[in-house]
């Protein structure tokens, strides 16, 4: 089943980008971030009125919210933000991260497949002044592959440490 449903993902002409993340999942996620009264919390891909993130966000801190198909795009968004918390695209995973970082929070997290975590984008986002500060793998229901939620804080070292040297 896994290599048949690969197979089609690769095949695929059009990127499927919306898979609704599961409130529990969301709720799991958001307790990944550091709480402040008053922090400004942003859902960039919020996909409905009430979304799975915006609607969970903690009551003490100012929320704010894109969503492309309401004619409000996370890549003309230039408010200041403190939180971004998200399922993102993963067709579109670079340019979200560059938009990411472009917006400077203190802290953002990801829900991403496993695979989209490469060095490359952990490199990136470190030399901007992150660090990688915790990780939660788990396993979504019709989701394709192992999923991974990962938190940044700016200013801060990374979990992860790279050893460039290739054994043989």
């Amino acid at each position: 089943m896994a290599s048949k449903t690969s197979h089609l993902i690769k095949q695929r002409k059009t990127p499927k980008d919306i898979f609704i993340t599961p409130i529990e999942v969301a709720k799991k996620q958001i307790q990944l971030h550091t709480i402040n009264e008053n922090d400004i919390w942003l859902d960039p891909c919020r996909n409905n009125e009430e979304g799975s993130y915006y609607k969970n966000f903690p009551n003490n801190v100012k929320k704010d919210w894109c969503e492309e198909l309401e004619n409000k795009d996370f890549f003309k968004y230039n408010e200041n933000v403190n939180i971004i918390c998200c399922n993102p695209p993963y067709s579109i995973l670079d340019k979200w991260i560059e938009k990411t970082l472009e917006l400077n929070p203190d802290e953002f997290s990801f829900l991403i497949g496993i695979g989209n975590l490469t060095t490359r984008r952990i490199e990136k986002i470190e030399n901007k002044g992150y660090g990688l500060l915790k990780m939660k793998m788990l396993k979504i229901y019709k989701w394709y592959g192992m999923s991974v939620m990962v938190l940044f804080k700016k200013n801060t070292n990374s979990i992860i440490e790279y050893d460039r040297k290739v054994y043989r």
